[in-house]
């Protein structure tokens, strides 16, 4: 206050004297002395609104003035810009009427996340396939033979188990996307030590990260095989043919299963937008142009992420048939046939502990109706390579009941892996 001025007593602390909102809700009581505080809702002018803010914010006030409210009007509508160039970030693209590749008949598509419901039994009939249970015999003796081993063979895949399990890692326990593929190339690693003996097996080469399209006609249906799949082993020479012809000639009296009500189609994807199109993944001249066995990891941390064994199985089936069918349209073009030379493609599948073998023979092209020479597969399915992996020791009372190990180990699951590497060199 300026000098002269009558000094006012501090008021007390209190919600009454201060001005503070009471609990009753009464208006708040103003110091004696002390100008009225503005009421900022009626008298400020700043936040006052304006008539003519009201008319242009109220289509009602306007029309009931006479004034008519059309937004239409009130925005112009430009031509879309066109900036003279393509730019691949701001590219709304085609419709999906107007795209080239646009078909009225619908193609259903298989890829690598599809998981057929019916499992084998639905792949068996989108692929006009025979099932036998097992692996060849072919292969079995492979397997059985003592010739075709490694020295110290099952002390090997011990080492290797534990270098995948235990070894590999900082972790407590490593996670199943780590340790699954370490054991794939660990146990490659081995089966390519097989090549001082049988110098034919470096005419190999792994292939991953590569597309294939295949396209056939089942009963009226069109359907198609494309985009990654698994890890693909090529060789500069096929697989030979398992079955026999009278073999083959005997697949005629088979009778493929059907799952009525249920639609062979029901978990493919339609589509269409497509392009007919059969490609091995490989341009021409490759080398290593023929399809030897093809690898699917299910590294999947958790598990509902991870294909369950049946839809495993079912899509190692149609990977192995798309790339079996891709090769042989390029061998005898895309004419419905029996083949004269089957085409062979092996596949193994594993989770890091379970394996499952398959061995696919293609026979013949026309795959339109159930009628006439089937192909055959051969499956043997959920090998154990060991039972359980300790990467923690179990404790009881102060005593170590089970130490940190591998246990269970089936050397049997690696004699089969082994002998597929060898299928068709020895």
């Amino acid at each position: 206050n300026p000098p002269g001025a009558a000094q006012h007593p501090r008021p007390p602390r209190h919600p009454i004297a201060t001005g503070h909102p009471t609990a009753t809700g009464h208006p708040k009581p103003q110091p004696s002395g002390s100008p009225p505080k503005p009421s900022f809702r009626y008298n400020s002018p700043s936040t006052k609104p304006s008539s003519e803010c009201c008319r242009r914010r109220n289509p009602r006030m306007l029309r009931s003035i006479g004034f008519h409210f059309v937004p239409g009007l009130a925005r112009p509508r430009f031509p879309p810009w066109d900036r003279g160039w393509r730019d691949p970030w701001h590219s709304p693209g085609p419709r999906y009427e107007d795209m080239p590749l646009r078909k009225e008949r619908g193609c259903f598509i298989f890829h690598q996340r599809v998981r057929m419901l019916e499992g084998v039994r639905q792949a068996q009939w989108l692929t006009k396939t025979k099932l036998v249970q097992g692996l060849p015999a072919a292969v079995l003796s492979i397997a059985e033979n003592p010739a075709y081993q490694l020295q110290e063979q099952e002390e090997a895949v011990h080492r290797a188990i534990s270098h995948a399990r235990l070894w590999e890692t900082t972790e407590v326990a490593p996670r199943r996307e780590k340790y699954c593929p370490v054991l794939f190339e660990d146990l490659i690693h081995l089966c390519r030590s097989m090549s001082m003996k049988y110098p034919s097996l470096a005419r190999r080469m792994l292939a991953r990260n590569y597309r294939i399209a295949a396209t056939w006609e089942r009963e009226s249906t069109l359907l198609q095989i494309r985009g990654l799949n698994g890890i693909l082993m090529n060789s500069m020479t096929p697989i030979p043919p398992i079955a026999s012809k009278e073999e083959i000639l005997a697949t005629k009296d088979h009778v493929l299963e059907t799952f009525y009500p249920i639609s062979p189609t029901i978990d493919l994807q339609e589509v269409n937008v497509y392009q007919e199109l059969n490609d091995t993944g490989f341009k021409d001249g490759y080398p290593y142009s023929h399809p030897h066995t093809l690898y699917f990891l299910e590294s999947a941390n958790n598990r509902p992420n991870r294909f369950r064994p049946e839809q495993l199985r079912a899509k190692m089936l149609m990977f192995a048939f798309g790339n079996a069918l891709a090769k042989a349209k390029v061998l005898y073009g895309n004419d419905p046939q029996v083949l004269e030379q089957p085409v062979v493609v092996q596949s193994v599948g594993t989770d890091g502990q379970l394996f499952q073998f398959l061995v696919f023979q293609l026979n013949t092209t026309d795959l339109v109706s159930n009628d006439g020479i089937k192909n055959l597969v051969w499956i043997d399915s959920d090998q154990n390579l060991y039972e359980s992996a300790q990467c923690v020791p179990e404790v009881k009372k102060r005593v170590v009941t089970k130490p940190t190990g591998i246990y269970g180990l089936q050397p049997e699951t690696f004699k089969k892996f082994l002998a597929l590497y060898l299928h068709g060199t020895v």
